[in-house]
């Protein structure tokens, strides 16, 4: 967790283009249809105060948190960054067998070539030694590239909060998880 400066370096940002209208299918999931904008805008996270990477040392205890890089010809081009055993992070909820993928970045000339997919893979295979049966994620319906891309990955929606964001209220907190299959 000593490289977050570098890690930060990698552009988080994306332009919205649509969003996700997440709705309740009557079985007690949920399916997600895209809706495009008439004026997109772009959303970058670690522009919000208080949310970018340089924070997380001053929020929460870092030493159960995994970092991974991914580098190109020596440049770095992408990260993931995981959350486990921390105490006061309640997207845990408690429990020992669960991780959450906090963030995941890849630099926008590298998107779309599978970087993400080898980023997600790590992060469960790290998850998963660490005796996890469960991968949690939370996104945004405005980040509608993140939830197909979760979606890929083999996500399912576990949950959806319309009133996560009270500065934000057109935006609907996603959470995602995947089970860790377990090793013999």
């Amino acid at each position: 967790m000593a490289n977050l400066a570098d890690y930060a370096q990698i552009p988080i940002a994306y332009e919205v283009r649509e969003i996700m209208e997440v709705v309740a299918d009557g079985r007690g999931g949920f399916t997600l249809s895209a809706r495009r904008l008439d004026t997109p805008y772009v959303k970058d996270y670690d522009a919000i105060r208080g949310e970018g990477p340089a924070t997380w040392p001053q929020r929460f205890n870092l030493s159960n948190w995994a970092l991974f890089a991914a580098y190109l010809n020596g440049r770095r081009v992408g990260g993931a960054v995981l959350a486990f055993r921390t105490a006061g992070l309640t997207m845990l909820e408690g429990r020992e067998d669960l991780a959450i993928l906090w963030d995941i970045r890849v630099s926008p000339e590298v998107r779309g070539q599978g970087l993400g997919s080898a980023l997600f893979r790590a992060a469960e295979a790290w998850a998963g030694a660490k005796g996890c049966s469960q991968l949690k994620v939370e996104t945004q319906n405005v980040n509608v590239p993140a939830c197909r891309f979760y979606e890929a990955q083999g996500c399912v929606i576990g949950a959806i909060n319309r009133r996560a964001y009270p500065d934000l209220p057109d935006e609907v907190r996603i959470l995602w998880n995947r089970d860790i299959p377990l090793r013999v």
